[in-house]
């Protein structure tokens, strides 16, 4: 469980900032809406695949 200790006079929005910011780091907002709805197996492929495909750098091969 993500927790954040707020010190004695330190302000409310310091204290919020540092929760989202742990909250971001530590994926439970992702991993939440991830298990919102159920993908079957094969969206879940096409999805991974078609992640791959937008990250992978292609160089073209030139002979000369």
């Amino acid at each position: 469980m993500t927790s954040v200790k707020v010190r004695p006079g330190e302000p409310i929005d310091k204290a919020l900032r540092a929760l989202k910011k742990k909250v971001d780091k530590e994926g439970v907002l992702k991993a939440a809406k991830a298990h919102r709805f159920y993908d079957k197996p094969s969206v879940k492929s096409r999805a991974k695949a078609k992640a791959a495909l937008k990250y992978k750098k292609v160089k073209p091969f030139n002979k000369f």
